[in-house]
């Protein structure tokens, strides 16, 4: 029996990230950067108003306040976008849009608060301003030959931003590797059909989808494949040619396995073998398919087997293609709330709750103490509670190891 940690070692070496490609930067969040982004102009590019207000010399202002004004000639007007250039004399001022460039020789901003218009075009400033105040100076944010977006720097809201502001429409990144998902068994109809005597709907290839998706895979859902032999190794075959993993749900084990292993032989090597976990002990891999080969998991048939494989040992495969540096959940230590016990010998990978005490401290409750199948149980878990494989017993009040799950809304 291969231990998880041998096992992911065997897959992790597998694992071809695609190779990066020039996207839109609308396209762009949620993925991984693959270039240093320079920028070539500075951000701001001019000397612009942070409020709407009065462009002045702050010289001009010095002292000025509610009980002692100062009354300033207002010469015109600068509107943000204004492509117009604007000089201002000492002891003048210009009104100014938020944006706006600033005049000539201007080195700060009234802002409407701090100033009370007059007649005759006049303006009784009653608020006085330092140099450089409610200004955006050139270049304070981003230096020409500044690294705007560092390669490996996750792509969220304000990289798209920054990405825009110094004027890059494309930007290279590690695409989302294309992930297919088929499912294998007599028993199976899809969720449109009503299920027979001895019937069950297709669960797997809807939860594996959902799961890779949440893993940042590009998703194909092929549903329920056939059972020619034949058909079966064509279908793998053609998927292979436009996918970077494979997930085959009900390949791993009982009668399918040798029916699966047979039907792809000419495509290449499966490695079908027991890992030392719980649930989902029985997987199959192999890098199938015309060359470059793709890895191909074979999964239990059971919906919570299938998931927790996937989550312990295909997610880090696809985070790593994705160009994660660390390809795995964040993992912190939290106190059972009830005693658990587990088999000698193998990773136990609970469903649970993760809490917070009135201590604020992290407690988990265990879920699922009905059986490892229980699917409702999983969908209540947010997290995963690692049982070490030498570890039999643990009374209430233990610290364990635990995995986060998909956050919630």
């Amino acid at each position: 029996m291969r231990s998880v940690t041998e096992q992911l070692d065997t897959v992790l070496s597998a694992a071809v990230p695609p190779h990066p490609v020039r996207v839109a930067i609308s396209e762009a969040q949620g993925l991984l950067c693959a270039e240093e982004v320079v920028a070539s102009s500075a951000l701001p590019a001019f000397d612009q108003a942070a409020v709407d207000g009065y462009a002045v010399r702050s010289i001009d202002v010095q002292g000025a306040s509610e009980q002692v004004p100062v009354s300033l000639p207002m010469v015109g007007q600068i509107p943000a976008g204004s492509r117009s250039a604007h000089r201002l004399q000492p002891g003048q001022c210009v009104y100014v849009d938020t944006g706006a460039a600033l005049p000539t020789i201007a080195d700060a901003v009234v802002p409407l608060s701090g100033a009370e218009p007059e007649g005759g075009a006049r303006v009784r400033m009653t608020q006085s301003v330092r140099s450089g105040q409610y200004v955006r100076r050139t270049g304070e944010d981003v230096q020409p030959g500044d690294v705007a977006v560092r390669s490996g720097a996750f792509i969220g809201a304000a990289q798209v931003g920054l990405l825009a502001a110094v004027g890059r429409d494309k930007v290279l990144v590690h695409p989302r590797p294309r992930l297919t998902v088929i499912s294998l068994g007599d028993e199976l109809v899809d969720v449109s059909r009503k299920p027979g005597p001895g019937q069950v709907y297709d669960v797997n290839s809807f939860a594996l989808a959902a799961a890779a998706r949440d893993a940042g895979a590009e998703v194909t859902r092929v549903g329920i494949a056939g059972d020619d032999p034949r058909r079966f190794a064509e279908l793998v075959e053609a998927r292979a040619l436009v996918s970077e993993v494979i997930v085959i749900a009900g390949g791993a084990g009982g009668r399918y396995a040798d029916r699966v292993t047979e039907a792809l032989a000419d495509l290449g090597e499966i490695d079908r073998t027991r890992v030392a976990m719980q649930p989902g002990s029985t997987q199959a891999f192999g890098l199938l398919g015309p060359d470059p080969k793709v890895p191909v998991f074979m999964l239990p048939s059971n919906p919570v087997s299938a998931l927790v494989v996937f989550e312990v040992i295909v997610r880090p495969v696809v985070r790593l293609m994705l160009g994660r540096r660390n390809p795995y959940r964040r993992t912190i230590t939290a106190k059972l709330l009830a005693p658990v016990t587990s088999p000698e010998g193998r990773r136990q990978f609970l469903r649970g709750q993760l809490m917070r005490d009135d201590n604020d401290e992290y407690v988990v409750h265990v879920l699922g103490a009905g059986g490892t199948h229980l699917l409702a149980s999983l969908a209540e878990a947010n997290c995963l509670v690692l049982i070490d494989e030498d570890t039999t017993k643990l009374a209430s009040g233990a610290r364990v190891a635990v995995s986060f799950l998909a956050q919630r809304p």
